[in-house]
């Protein structure tokens, strides 16, 4: 396995710790978006909340499996796709918590996610991924 697609099976995996996180926390009953989103797929948010990241969860590991194991060219999109939505949570996050001075569910694992979204990003900038990852 290349350093690329560990990095990459590493964001998916912090992302099914962040989704934990967040469920732990009742995301759907305190952020709106979440709440909004949830409510699309379930009356009961709860539910729809589990719904929505098993789903996303499935789909990075299906991700890591498909094009960036081995080396297809909708790599590259997809692992920007990534980088993207862990950049947006790694970042919220923590500006979520500090508006609102206290602890908001998904802020302790966000760092984390931030960190592996920016790894992948300079490995995509710098031509070390996906194509490396074919190798």
């Amino acid at each position: 396995m290349t350093r690329f697609q560990s990095s990459f099976f590493a964001l998916v995996t912090v992302q099914a710790a962040h989704s934990v996180e967040e469920y732990i926390g009742h995301l759907y009953d305190v952020f709106p978006p979440a709440r909004f989103v949830s409510g699309l797929i379930s009356q009961d948010h709860q539910r729809g909340f589990v719904i929505v990241n098993v789903a996303l969860v499935a789909f990075g590991f299906l991700c890591a499996l498909g094009p960036v194991r081995r080396g297809w060219p909708s790599a590259t999109a997809v692992a920007w796709f990534w980088v993207v939505i862990e950049l947006v949570n790694g970042m919220g996050h923590p500006l979520w918590s500090l508006a609102q001075r206290r602890y908001t569910p998904g802020v302790a694992t966000a760092p984390f996610l931030l960190l592996l979204a920016l790894y992948l990003a300079r490995q995509l900038l710098t031509g070390r991924a996906p194509h490396s990852a074919a190798a």
